[in-house]
């Protein structure tokens, strides 16, 4: 009989789902996901990109320190404001379009320290 490493064990159940790994907690009750946050010096940097997106621009919100959670909702109201699409790929914002200033704004108003960052 093969002995048990600490890596190895259960990552699906019929009855939970997805297992997370580092806890051993169901993916909706783990308790690890919430202790994950993103540190940020304090400063919200809103910026613009082209490069690698066919030309279109998308604007980018980097170094809101949100757990996973917070940083969904915030990106549904961020881009609902500025009636876009967009997404949320390792803790940084993007919304699709160049939104810079309303972004911005939207930002200051929810109390974040927001500023342009780059071109």
């Amino acid at each position: 009989m093969a002995l048990k490493t600490s890596s190895s064990g259960l990552v699906y159940s019929s009855e939970a789902g997805r297992m997370c790994p580092a806890c051993r907690q169901a993916k909706a009750d783990c308790a690890c996901r919430a202790a994950k946050v993103v540190q940020g010096d304090g400063l919200v940097r809103v910026s613009r990109e082209t490069k690698g997106r066919g030309g279109k621009t998308v604007t980018l919100v980097k170094g809101l320190a949100l757990n996973a959670e917070a940083l969904a909702e915030l990106a549904k109201q961020l881009r609902s404001a500025c009636g876009a699409g967009g997404t949320v790929k390792d803790g940084v914002v993007q919304v699709q379009g160049e939104h810079l200033d309303t972004l911005l704004a939207r930002l200051q108003k929810l109390g974040y320290a927001a500023k342009k960052s780059g071109s």
